[in-house]
Parts: structure tokens; sequence; C-alpha cells
């Protein structure tokens, strides 16, 4: 299917620069754009590439500045990135969603399925789950009994729901996702094995969440491990039982958060986070990638960095005297050897 430069204009509500009719039949990154394609401009590190571009359309902000001629039509909107983003959810949503029931799955008769939900082949849905309108839940997926998976929700390949977890609507869980695991409990005994502690929680996570491939979200000791609205949960990583994320909070790879750990809305937390158990995060708190938190954060706003981790321009200040240090000493050292020289 092609688009003219005009009708993505208007549906992204921008202005065309250039050839309104030039047509699209595919999308592109810039620098490795051919003539067809659409593409678009947000990050300056890659303006060069608008000039070189093949591309037959490039969206780009309000505000651009060209500094010599280019060969594509823009497109001028507020946000390039935001529009771009929309175009591709447009793309996706035009390639249309599976439906109906493969008779491969195995379905529990007390389970209810909703109209138009997708459930695929080597499904397993125990007792008393309910799939709701329009929900996608893809080939060799299991789904423990008590389960709910809400509206327009998405289980991509291989995710696993243990016993009594809730997942909301218009959610995504992708390829190899845990939900419902048991968390990480066990009691030192006198003879130093450990004994198990039964986790007789679950999960709840809110709508619209994403969860990314081959992360584990650990059932509660008691009570609810809960994964509160519109947070963004990437690939490879823990959240341990009793543990609850905000609302609006996104979470970089390999990040893990030991048990009963409360950590507010609208937060960002880097890659390679370590965050001990039974701490407070407060709201909008910025965690650095590869940070160790081992204290409670209770400033909303806070910007951290290292480990152990404390304010951002603290340790960028102190990291220039981290990487000098052996010369610090050497001069230290020095100054030792002159003084009982005298």
């Amino acid at each position: 299917m092609k688009f003219t430069a005009q009708q993505i204009a208007d549906a992204l509500q921008g202005k065309v620069e250039g050839n309104a009719e030039a047509e699209v039949s595919n999308l592109s990154k810039i620098e490795e754009g051919s003539p067809g394609t659409l593409s678009f401009l947000a990050n300056p590190k890659y303006t060069s590439y608008i000039y070189t571009t093949q591309a037959s359309i490039v969206i780009v902000n309000e505000d651009f500045e060209a500094e010599k001629d280019i060969q594509a039509t823009l497109i001028r909107v507020k946000d390039a990135y935001g529009s771009f983003a929309t175009l591709l959810e447009m793309y996706q949503q035009a390639k249309g969603k599976k439906e109906g029931i493969s008779e491969k799955a195995h379905i529990s008769p007390s389970a209810t399925i909703e109209e138009g939900a997708y459930i695929g082949e080597f499904v397993s849905i125990g007792d008393h789950v309910f799939v709701g309108k329009q929900a996608q839940i893809h080939p060799n997926c299991s789904i423990g009994a008590n389960c709910k998976i809400g509206e327009e929700s998405i289980l991509f390949a291989g995710v696993k729901v243990y016993d009594d977890c809730l997942i909301g609507n218009e959610c995504t869980l992708h390829a190899g996702v845990v939900i419902g695991a048991d968390g990480f409990g066990f009691a030192p005994q006198d003879d130093n094995n450990y004994r198990k502690v039964p986790q007789i929680g679950n999960v709840i996570i809110e709508d619209r969440v994403e969860i990314g491939a081959n992360t584990c979200i650990d059932r509660a000791t008691l009570g609810s491990t809960i994964i509160r609205r519109g947070a963004k949960i990437d690939n490879l990583i823990q959240i341990a039982h009793n543990v609850e994320i905000g609302e609006n909070t996104v979470i970089a790879a390999q990040t893990g958060i030991s048990g009963s750990t409360k950590i507010g809305k609208n937060c960002m937390i880097g890659g390679q986070v370590g965050i001990i158990g039974h701490l407070n995060i407060a709201d909008e708190v910025k965690i650095a990638a590869q940070s160790g938190i081992g204290k409670s954060l209770n400033t909303a706003g806070d910007i951290v960095e290292g480990s152990p981790a404390f304010s951002v321009r603290d340790f960028q200040r102190s990291y220039i005297h981290f990487r000098r240090f052996d010369r610090i000493v050497k001069r230290i050292n020095d100054l030792e050897h002159k003084v009982k020289d005298q």
C-alpha cells in the first residue's frame, strides 16, 4: 500500500515541504533510506544523513533548519520521534491481528474466552481463567488456574503465567516472560540448610504495561507483587516478591530489584542497576546504568549514579579524581619523601 506525503502529513497534523505527491510504501532508518521509503530525523547526531539519504520522505521537527539542499520531501511536525512512533503503530495495526482458537490448544472447560481472542497452537489455559476481548495468546504459552488476561493484551510465544496472577488491558508480554514464579524465600536452619517459605501471593499487572523478553516477575510471599499502569520493563529483568513498580516507570535491561522494594511513579532506571530489598524509591527518580542502590531515595526527582549510588553531580566531579587516583597517590608519596629528606 502506498501513501503520499500529503496523506501522511494530514494524519500527523504536519506540513509538507517539497513534493506533496511523493509516495512511499515502506519505512527505513535515515542512514539506510532508499527510494519509496519514509524515515525521520529526531536525534541531532544523525543530521548529516538527511543530506545524503535516498528516502523519499523524511519527518523532521518544526524547528529543523537545513544547511544545504535536501533531496527528500520533508514533513514538519512538533515531535518527529513521537510522530514516527504513531506511524509505526498505524503500520502495525494495518497488518491486522490474529483471531481464532487453535484445535491444538488445551483450554479448561471452566475457562472463559471472550469474543475476538486468539489462542495459538499448544497453548495451555487452566481452570477458571478469563481471557478478554481481542486478547492474543501466541503458541506455547501456559496460563495457570484463576488467572485473568485483559482485553487486547498480547502474550507472545512461550510466556508462562502461574496460578492466580492478573494481567490488565492492553498489556504486552514478550517471548519467555515468566509471571508469578515463586519468590526467593528461604529460611536458614540450625543445620545450615534452608527451608523454603511458601509463596502464596500473586502478581498484579495493571493496564498498558509492557514487559520485555525473558523478564521474570515473582509472586508475593503474601499479598501481591504489583506493576502499576503504564510501566515499561525491558528484557532480562528480575523483579522479586512483593516489589511494587509505580505508574509509567521505565526500567532498562538486566536490572535486578530485590524483595519488598517500592518504586515510585515516572522513575527512570538504567541498565544493570541493582536495588536491595525493603527500600523506597521516590517519584521521578532517575538512576544511572550500573548503579547500586543500598538505601532508600526519598527525594522526588533525585538523579543518582555509582555503586553505592549518590548524587550524579557529585559522582561526576568525583570521577575526575577516581581516574587520576594513581597520580594523586604518587604525588603524596613524592611529597612524603621530600619531607623526610629535609
